[in-house]
């Protein structure tokens, strides 16, 4: 099962970092591709519209159909609105999760990215508030701290 795990809010950064429009290729490396195009700011890149987005640490290997890792850090949006197939944090009982959000004429579901979890059917006893949207997963290669 995929927990979320609260963060806090994302503030703006100051900081702008190297943008090197040449797209690296995954085969062998081209020494002609290393020209610096502009500086970049994550805040612009990642669409950061504080205070409406926050952070949470992804925690589990339920999402991993969508790319969604243990440990991912997640950028959510709290001010946009949840549709059917869309990535939110949801709150159910108390519990926080990432899920696939799915409404049809059958009401609410949440669904994992992972066919060894069931998807949950929400009934109208269940308490289920929407957090926010996930736009972004950051995700880290390696153990590097």
């Amino acid at each position: 099962m995929a927990n979320a795990i609260l963060l806090g809010p994302a503030g703006s950064s100051a900081h702008e970092l190297p943008f090197f429009s040449s797209r690296i290729p995954a085969g062998f490396p081209s020494p002609a591709q290393d020209h610096l195009e502009a500086q970049l700011s994550l805040d612009e890149l990642l669409n950061v519209r504080a205070p409406h987005t926050y952070l949470v640490r992804a925690s589990g290997d339920s999402m991993t159909g969508v790319g969604i890792y243990d440990g991912d850090l997640l950028v959510v949006d709290r001010a946009l609105p949840a549709y059917s197939g869309a990535v939110v944090i949801a709150a159910l009982a108390g519990e926080v999760f990432v899920k696939r959000l799915q409404q049809d004429a059958r009401g609410i579901c949440l669904h994992s990215a992972n066919p060894h979890y069931p998807p949950r059917q929400i009934n109208a006893e269940d308490e289920l508030q929407i957090w926010g949207v996930v736009r972004h997963s950051i995700h880290r290669h390696g153990q590097h701290d």
